[in-house]
Parts: C-alpha cells; structure tokens; sequence
C-alpha cells in the first residue's frame, strides 16, 4: 500500500498527461484539408518582387482557407533551393513553393540540381510575368539608352547586379552586351533588394531589375534606360524603348510559378488553384502587382503541364546550339 501522495500522484498523473496533450490540435484521419498550417518556400530573398507577391498571396490564402500560410524564403542558386527542398515534401498540400520558371526550364539544363522539373512536382499556377528594366541611379549622367551604350563602348566592364545567372534579365543585358560589342561585370545576388542596395551603394553600375526596380524609379531614385523581356513599350513607361527595338535578341519572360511536390490529390490540387484564383484578382493582391509593374497573367494546371514541358525543350536545344551544353 502507497502513501496518500503515491496514490494522488497515481490517479492525478494520467489526467495531466491527457490534458496536456489535447491541448494541441491533432488532424484526425481523413479530416477535410486544410486543417493545419500551410508552408509556401520563395525562391527569393525578402524584398524581392517574387517575394513580395509571395506574402500578398500567403495572405490571401489565409483568408480563403482559414489556416495560417507560413512563407520561408529559400534564395539561392537561381531560385532552385526551394523547388529542391519542396521535391522533398510529402505530396498534402501543406508545402508549396512559388519561385520562377527559370528554374524549371532553363537552369536543369546547365546545373545538377536536387529535382527532375518533368517528374519531381505537380503545376499549380502562375499568375504573373517578370519583366526586366536596365537602371541607372537617378543622378547618373546618362538620359537615353543610347548614351549609356556609348558611355559603356568606351568604358568596357561596367558592372551590374541581377538575381542571378541566367535569369532572364541576367541574359537580356548578356543579349545587349553581344548586340552591340559591350563587355560588362555580372554581379550575381539572392534577389531585388539586394541588387537595388548596390546600385543604391554606388557597388554597381547599374542593375537589371525584375520588378522591385520599379518604386525606385516611380521616386526617381532610379532611371530606368530599357525595358527587357517585352515586345512592346510598357504603357507605364512609355518613352522607354525595349531592346528589341534596339535591333537585339532578347530573353521571353519569365513566370511566377506556384508549385507542390509530385502526386498530390487532385481535390487538393483544384482547391489550391480555386484559392489562387480568387486571391490573385482580389483588390489587395492587385495592388501589390500595380506598385512594381508586376502584369497579370493567370494560368492553371492544363497551360502549365503543356507549356513547362514545351519550354523545357525549347531552352535544352538553345543551350546545345549555343555550345553550352556539350
């Protein structure tokens, strides 16, 4: 026989336990989805445009779905350290990432990375296109395109930052370097902000923006000289010309994509694409989009599964004519 405190503690014990545990929200089995915190992995850094439209539509989510929508910014080697983490991932739904098509079709074929594009994710959506901008600061010297070239003619290895190589601003201003016999410095960072601060420390040149250039350039901070990645002039900026009116090849857009790992359940799936839809052409998410310039462009599961595939070959055979993959 125990002590009246061997016997409280024997009885008293259990019931602690219990509560402690119920305490916390456990799904049941075959619980309606979602029912628990969703995680969307960026490809970017904080401050970047992809970023930024990241959070807005993490936002959105939470209110559609009535869950919280937790966004971790995984930057890196072109935006493919996040779909390598998200290829990882249990096929539920609670972990998706949104980084750039670019790391789909373009980079698989130049680096070994953690993921097969084709095998190792399901197409959720994209909804909107990067379209780049050649900046100067806003007190440079140089007013047109055109004085910048001449400037740069004269003064080889200039230097610019991007958010990475082979991005498609990355390549566009590769595309003006070869057009037109320049030879520039490529500074390589994780994202927007950080290629911003350079040209704002005067580290740089001049950048190639992606989107988060632009309430630089609304606050004159910046001067932007060419538009990449569009075939016409952007009705916003209107005296800007493009660089193919320069007579230059130039790089398509790129795409915000919004991925989850391969073999998640189609009720899941067409949930999450019902959400993006709503979210993306509510009022709030439109205007994260108006204050960088950012285009939308929505596109489901159908377009995506036909146009990766399609895009993916597309750069494969350019890399094999242009000698970069042997």
């Amino acid at each position: 026989m125990g002590t009246a405190a061997e016997k409280f503690g024997k009885s008293f014990l259990p019931g602690l336990i219990f509560a402690f545990l119920i305490s916390f929200p456990v799904a049941a089995p075959g619980q309606a989805y979602p029912n628990k915190p969703i995680t969307v992995y960026c490809g970017f850094a904080p401050g970047a445009t992809t970023d930024l439209t990241t959070r807005a539509l993490a936002a959105g989510m939470e209110k559609h779905l009535g869950v919280p929508v937790i966004v971790e910014n995984k930057p890196g080697a072109g935006a493919t350290v996040a779909p390598a983490l998200l290829a990882k991932q249990k096929p539920d739904g609670y972990t998706l990432t949104v980084t750039t098509s670019g790391a789909l079709i373009k980079l698989p074929h130049l680096y070994k990375l953690g993921y097969d594009p084709l095998k190792d994710f399901t197409y959720l959506v994209y909804y909107s296109r990067y379209i780049g901008g050649l900046c100067v600061n806003g007190d440079s010297p140089f007013k047109t395109i055109h004085e910048f070239i001449a400037y740069a003619k004269e003064h080889p290895g200039l230097s610019y930052g991007s958010s990475g190589t082979y991005t498609q601003q990355q390549m566009s201003v590769e595309f003006l370097a070869k057009c037109k016999g320049l030879t520039f410095k490529h500074v390589s960072t994780k994202g927007g902000q950080e290629f911003n601060t350079l040209l704002l420390g005067r580290h740089t040149d001049f950048v190639a923006g992606s989107g988060s250039h632009i309430p630089y350039v609304k606050q004159g901070v910046f001067r932007m000289l060419l538009v990449f990645n569009q075939d016409e002039r952007d009705p916003n900026y209107p005296d800007i010309p493009t660089l193919k009116e320069l007579g230059c090849e130039d790089c398509a857009p790129g795409y915000y994509v919004v991925l989850g790992p391969k073999g998640m359940p189609p009720a899941i799936s067409k949930m999450l694409v019902d959400t993006f839809k709503k979210v993306t052409e509510g009022p709030d998410f439109q205007k994260v989009l108006a204050n960088h310039n950012v285009p939308y462009d929505f596109k489901g599961q159908a377009k995506l599964e036909k146009d990766i595939p399609a895009q993916y070959e597309w750069w494969k055979n350019y890399f094999r004519e242009t000698g970069a993959l042997k």
